[in-house]
């Protein structure tokens, strides 16, 4: 399966907007072709957002639509120079050297992206990982051999926490397994200062953590770890995050992203509510005393 890139999201907004104003104006995809003197499978890519679109194509197709708002150029503008940039900018890119570019992809999704949603089975998420955690998780899955390596990968997970704070942050909703709570990562101490670190964060009006007991059974969602990110503007933008020890898997196909939807929406229904879930992960922070 391709990878979906922070490009493409993107430029599926732009592909969106631009497809919005040519229905709107009467148009065809033949007759937006004969603009860009192109082929009509070249306007359907760049509606899909799998192509990139040229400034100056972006302008004739504006004027041939009527899209005389300044609002809506200025808007068509940005998503298409954001669209064609790389990860320049990022603040990620200073850590490429213990970044690939699966992991830079996922920051830069998260950078865009304004909520997410994710069911979780042995591990904490790492956006609300403590430092400690993180660490023990990090020297555990060696793939980061230095300790400045892993010092450095730190850095960039507690970096990502940012977009839980600030004036616009991240809606973040996660689904925990009861196992997440249990399974001993770096001893005692540190998963008892993870747990509460999640009760402190749970307080944030755009956090809600949920628990899954083992005592729910079995469940649709319980066959492994995701996460499904959604995006401004458009609710079709939705994609889905699968990680796997060799590499990131990117859904973004309706019926697999509907099927995600349906997943995680099952997960939290049989979960605890969020007064309960803290409280459970109160009692298990108590059971982890050295």
């Amino acid at each position: 399966m391709a990878s979906v890139k922070p490009s493409t999201v993107l430029g599926r907004q732009l592909g969106d907007d631009l497809r919005r104003f040519r229905e709107r104006a009467g148009m065809s995809t033949a007759d937006a072709a004969e603009v860009l003197d192109c082929t009509k499978g070249k306007i359907s890519r760049i509606e899909n957002g799998h192509v990139p679109v040229r400034l100056p194509d972006l302008n004739a197709l504006m004027q041939a639509y009527g899209v005389e708002d300044p609002a809506a150029r200025d808007r068509l503008g940005t998503l298409a120079r954001r669209a064609n940039r790389r990860r320049r900018e990022g603040w990620w890119h200073q850590y490429g050297s213990v970044l690939g570019d699966a992991y830079r992809d996922q920051i830069e999704m998260e950078s865009i992206c304004d909520s997410i949603r994710t069911y979780q089975v042995q591990l904490v998420p790492g956006l609300l990982q403590t430092a400690e955690y993180g660490r023990a998780v990090t020297v555990a899955s060696r793939a980061w051999q230095t300790p400045e390596e892993i010092d450095q990968f730190i850095q960039v997970r507690l970096a990502r926490q940012e977009r839980l704070t600030g004036e616009q942050p991240l809606e973040f909703w996660a689904v925990l397994a009861e196992g997440v709570l249990r399974q001993q990562v770096g001893g005692t101490e540190v998963m008892r200062a993870q747990l509460e670190h999640m009760i402190a964060v749970a307080e944030r009006p755009n956090i809600t953590i949920q628990v899954l007991p083992f005592s729910r059974g079995a469940h649709a969602g319980m066959f492994g770890p995701y996460l499904l990110m959604s995006f401004p503007q458009v609710a079709s933008l939705d994609l889905v995050l699968t990680e796997s020890p060799t590499g990131n898997i990117w859904m973004e196909g309706e019926s697999e992203v509907a099927c995600c939807r349906a997943l995680f929406d099952d997960a939290r229904t049989a979960a605890l509510p969020p007064t309960e879930s803290i409280a459970l992960i109160q009692r298990v922070a108590e059971e982890h005393t050295s």
